[in-house]
């Protein structure tokens, strides 16, 4: 099993216990050095209070549980307001909201599309453009993240 999934498994409580919920688990090395981090969520949004919280009950269960052989950095933080979308469950509560899909290769000459998320189902994602419905199937789909016009 891979270690983001371990840590979502005994973590995932912890942070329900918080008040949050947890949205995505990554570990990740940058600059030389392994980051794992956990991407929390709840009603309201999520503030550095919450983030705390959230650490400081985890840190000890990730001692305990040791998921991880060597060293590494420990954070917390929002999800965000463009957050990625990855897992099922990503995309059901986000159907209805704005997004942007990401292709590897270029369709039509654009790698990247926006629109509302309409329907997702086993990997394919299809959006509602200005210029009409759009399917993208889960080999072609590099990233989609929520969409937030300022």
């Amino acid at each position: 099993m891979k270690i983001t999934e371990q840590v979502r498994q005994f973590a995932e409580p912890a942070v329900l216990a918080q008040g949050c919920t947890l949205w995505d688990v990554e570990y990740v090395r940058e600059g030389g050095e392994w980051f794992l981090r956990l991407y929390i969520d709840k009603d309201g949004g999520v503030n550095i209070d919450d983030c705390e919280a959230v650490s400081r009950a985890v840190d000890p269960i990730l001692d305990e549980q040791d998921p991880i052989p060597g060293s590494y950095h420990f954070e917390v933080s929002s999800a965000g307001l463009e957050r990625t979308l990855k897992r099922p469950e990503h995309f059901q509560a986000c159907l209805g909201r704005p997004v942007v899909v990401r292709l590897y290769r270029p369709r039509d000459g654009a790698k990247e599309f926006q629109g509302v998320l309409t329907a997702y189902d086993d990997g394919r994602v299809t959006l509602e453009t200005a210029g009409g419905p759009a399917s993208f199937e889960k080999g072609e789909v590099a990233l989609v993240r929520l969409y937030v016009d300022f």
